[in-house]
């Protein structure tokens, strides 16, 4: 009995070391150029995407730090997302902060473009085109990968989030300069001692009359 459980031992241990040894080791950082020379395109008269993405990712090993080249037009967009939700609705109606989109929101219609897009999510990541109402997504421009650790992230993506912004101040924020402060004291001495100099001065100017009257 324990020796047919060291032989299952055995089995799984070289089982589990024949898998990891499918996923060759990193040595350097890989530009994944997405469908390959078939780039990322949608043929709107078939319905067809250029190329089978799943076959395409199938055939690549990739790990954080590497990048994803999507050598498309602006007629194609590029989500990225760990959401499978979002990856099976092909859109981003319901998109929380774990998917990105990349491209779009040009004027000209057909404008070639490369969209670099960086692998710093280890595990499952989804992709997929939600131009065309999302037809293009569903009708094959759409794949998902696997992300392993690799050499892990390079020290220019593995970066703090940036400081949320935060609003200018304005004029208003600021307190008015002290303006000149006169106490009410100040100013009732001020009258008071004026009141008793008048009349000092008419009381004078009355003894000079009365004694003149003498």
């Amino acid at each position: 009995m324990a020796m047919a459980t060291m032989a299952y031992l055995t089995v799984i241990a070289l089982s589990i070391t024949a898998v990891a040894s499918d996923t060759p080791a990193a040595t350097q950082y890989t530009n994944h150029t997405v469908g390959g020379v078939s780039g990322w395109f949608f043929n709107t008269t078939t319905n067809t995407s250029s190329t089978n993405y799943t076959s395409w990712a199938a055939s690549q090993t990739f790990n954080l730090g590497d990048y994803l080249i999507f050598n498309t037009n602006t007629n194609q967009t590029v989500v990225q997302t760990t959401n499978d939700t979002t990856y099976q609705s092909c859109s981003m109606d319901d998109a929380s902060n774990d998917t990105f989109h990349y491209g779009g929101g040009s004027n000209q219609f057909g404008q070639a473009i490369v969209i670099p897009v960086p692998l710093t999510s280890q595990g499952t990541n989804y992709f997929f085109s939600d131009t065309d109402d999302t037809i293009q997504c569903q009708q094959g421009m759409a794949f998902q990968i696997f992300v392993n650790l690799g050499l892990g992230l390079p020290p220019s993506l593995n970066q703090p989030p940036p400081p949320p912004y935060v609003e200018p101040p304005t004029p208003s924020d600021f307190p008015s300069p002290p303006g000149t402060v006169v106490t009410t004291n100040q100013q009732t001495s001020g009258g008071a001692n004026l009141r008793w100099e008048i009349w000092d001065m008419l009381f004078g100017a009355c003894l000079l009359l009365a004694w003149r009257g003498l």
